[in-house]
């Protein structure tokens, strides 16, 4: 049995990250020529050229578009693999890359890190926060949190908890345009929009005898993040859908009220996420088990 070149398959990744020989080739401590013979090597294997190349540029070919995330996937196992023959001594040590979503991620996880950081010197986090979905492997981070009803996909997916939604308005504007008493009384009110649903133009309700309505909102204001839409339902502007864990203080101080209770919006939950594998360093490991810990009560 032969085995696969996973030298030329990891140097075939560091070449796509670093955008060019030379610079792969200064990254790994090899020659240019040892980078050219092990991507030729490799291209001589799979029976395709993997790279366009030109004086200026290079850039990947149909084929090499299609094998890019196998090699980035064998070049992480192999360091993980490493990485975690070296951790099973020693304290965890090294950088975790987390991608968290923004609001979430501010009110629950930033203060979650500060107290893991204080207890793990040797590791160092780069979390990034946005609320748009983030491509774990092709970006290179270790964790993810994702609020959501996650389709299939090759990421290996942990549920912590489900995240209760709420349709919600402020009193001020329950009175000055009444209260809807069905989903489908929503189309004839002003609607504040969250643009990275699924579908952010249609919301989709059932109730507890399984009945089914989806809604087309109509509304002046759209945004991709939810604290910021906030800011309008508190000033009475329009009508909501938001998770539980943007809305509680509202809830809690009735500046928000929700409303339609006995209709639930699509379900969504929490979710950490990683890139495919079984083999993690120990550090990825310690965060893990600590978020699963602290997020998953």
């Amino acid at each position: 049995m032969k085995l696969p070149d996973f030298e030329a398959w990891s140097i075939f990744a560091c070449v796509v990250e670093h955008k060019s020989f030379t610079n792969a080739a200064q990254a790994l401590g090899l020659s240019k020529a040892t980078i050219s013979k092990a991507i030729t090597r490799l291209e001589r294997q799979v029976g395709a050229p993997l790279f366009h190349r030109t004086s200026r540029r290079l850039s990947l070919t149909d084929s090499g578009h299609k094998l890019v995330e196998h090699a980035k996937a064998i070049l992480s196992e192999g360091q993980a693999a490493e990485e975690a023959a070296r951790d099973e001594a020693s304290e965890p040590v090294g950088l975790v890359r987390l991608a968290v979503p923004m609001s979430f991620g501010l009110k629950h996880v930033g203060p979650l890190i500060a107290d893991f950081l204080c207890a793990n010197r040797g590791i160092s986090i780069d979390m990034h926060l946005s609320d748009a979905k983030v491509d774990l492997i092709g970006e290179g981070f270790d964790i993810g949190l994702r609020i959501a009803a996650l389709p299939d996909s090759s990421l290996r997916a942990r549920k912590l908890r489900d995240v209760q939604t709420y349709i919600v308005a402020a009193p001020s504007y329950l009175e000055r345009m009444g209260t809807p008493r069905h989903p489908s009384e929503l189309g004839e009110h002003e609607c504040l929009l969250y643009a990275l649903l699924t579908t952010p133009e249609l919301w989709r309700f059932t109730n507890a005898a399984g009945e089914e309505v989806a809604v087309r909102p109509v509304g002046r204001f759209r945004a991709n993040n939810s604290d910021v839409m906030l800011h309008s339902v508190r000033s009475g502007l329009g009508i909501a859908v938001v998770p539980d864990f943007i809305v509680e203080e509202d809830l809690a101080n009735q500046t928000i009220v929700p409303i339609l209770t006995d209709w639930q919006p699509r379900a969504v939950a929490l979710h950490l996420v990683t890139p495919p594998g079984t083999i993690r360093p120990h550090r990825v490991t310690a965060l893990i088990d600590y978020l699963v810990a602290q997020l998953g009560r």
